[in-house]
């Protein structure tokens, strides 16, 4: 695989507490706005500028992109944001409770995604990935990285091992106690020449950063006559992780109403699809179960052993869309419906058992994560997840690293 240091911006190591902030995608308008509150140098600012406007503007008006290029000039004209001159991989680790992972912060090729050597196992929604293209394009900037991951290697653990020696660059914890540590590695020649031997990398998380991030690439060349394929917009900013060190949680389901069934109507139904039982469990203990959440009650549903299926159909949510939330509850394409919503795992079951008190969905569902051997196992043979099968925790922030162009 192709990667090279970085040569961007990053934060003041005093005020790098302050810049770094969650993902654009796992946050909606109103906790960003309440995450970035009293905090100017927040990366919310440039990555969900519409929190700097009135509740309710629209968040793609032209107004908001502006503003986003307009804060992040912000950030670097006021010292917040340095420009950096050495080419640098950074290691960056995270520490979630009991959970470590080490990753490499690096650019990656946009010529290795579109020829599917950076694998995906998620299809792109048009107005999200619009969305992104627009503000990386007029940013000239990836302000966030795209989570990535690459089967184990020997060699490179050893230096990844080596690394985290040194000093760090940065060393802080979250307001949600999750403990960041980056440390510099000037060059980085011995790491880059490494992954020429990894055969390809996969997609954890930021699908649609990817994909505006190659999509602005690809526009970038159309439009420079002079293209040669050294220009910085052939790159792309993200973090690469091994696969054994990544933490997959649930990523579970709500659906709005019944689809015009009564409870016991709809549950006559469930039972003749799948074996269903009361239970204490809120979340189910392996594959093959799901616990879903209705009228303050707890059940167990143990899906059916399919023999032969093919990889993405042998998913729990594979089989939870095909055999009750499409036939069923009438979710007929869950990128599109808007009477179902989904939740990371990360906020736990109470958020299932919560909309479903306040009557703010009518049923649960509290999934099995996905493994990384599955999610890689579907990206090597070519075939797309059902939407939202897998949440990555802890996630990457943003505002760490950005890569301009």
């Amino acid at each position: 695989m192709q990667i090279k240091a970085l040569t961007g911006l990053r934060p003041a190591p005093d005020k790098v507490a302050q810049i770094a902030s969650l993902p654009y995608d796992v946050v909606s308008t109103n906790e960003a706005k309440a995450l970035a509150e009293g905090n100017s140098l927040s990366m919310l600012h440039v990555v969900r500028a519409e929190i700097d406007f009135p509740d309710g503007a629209d968040p793609y008006a032209d107004a908001v992109y502006a503003k986003a290029v307009d804060n992040l000039k912000e950030l670097v004209d006021g010292g917040a944001l340095v420009q950096q001159s050495e080419p640098s991989l950074y290691l960056y680790q995270q520490v979630m409770g009991d959970h470590c992972q080490r990753g490499l912060a690096v650019l990656c090729n946009v010529e290795d995604y579109d020829k599917d050597l950076i694998k995906k196992h998620e299809k792109t929604r048009p107005v999200k990935e619009n969305d992104r293209t627009r503000l990386t394009s007029d940013l000239s900037a990836n302000p966030g990285p795209v989570f990535l991951t690459y089967r184990d290697d020997a060699t490179i653990n050893s230096l990844v091992e080596s690394a985290a020696e040194g000093e760090p660059l940065y060393d802080f914890t979250a307001d949600d106690g999750i403990r960041h540590t980056v440390w510099q590695i000037s060059g980085g020649e011995q790491l880059i020449n490494s992954f020429k031997g990894v055969p390809c990398f996969y997609v954890a998380d930021g699908h649609h950063r990817a994909a505006s991030a190659a999509r602005v690439g690809r526009e970038r060349k159309q439009a420079n006559p002079n293209h040669d394929g050294n220009e910085e917009y052939n790159w792309f900013l993200a973090v690469l992780f091994p696969a054994s060190e990544l933490k997959v949680l649930a990523y579970n389901r709500v659906v709005s109403d019944l689809n015009g069934l009564s409870k016991v109507a709809y549950l006559e139904k469930v039972e003749a699809i799948f074996e269903i039982s009361k239970t204490e469990s809120k979340e189910p203990a392996a594959k093959g179960n799901i616990s879903m959440y209705l009228d303050g009650e707890w059940h167990s549903l143990k899906l059916p052993v399919t023999e032969g299926a093919d990889p993405v159909s042998n998913l729990d949510v594979s089989k939870l869309q095909n055999d009750l939330l499409e036939p069923v509850l009438g979710i007929d394409d869950p990128r599109t419906n808007t009477r179902i919503d989904f939740i990371g795992g990360i906020r736990g079951t109470e958020e299932l058992e919560k909309l479903v008190d306040t009557g703010m969905a009518a049923v649960a569902f509290s999934m099995y994560p996905v493994s990384i051997d599955e999610l890689m196992h579907i990206s090597d043979a070519d075939q797309i997840m059902a939407p939202k099968s897998t949440w990555f925790e802890p996630k990457l922030r943003s505002g760490l690293f950005v890569h301009t162009f």
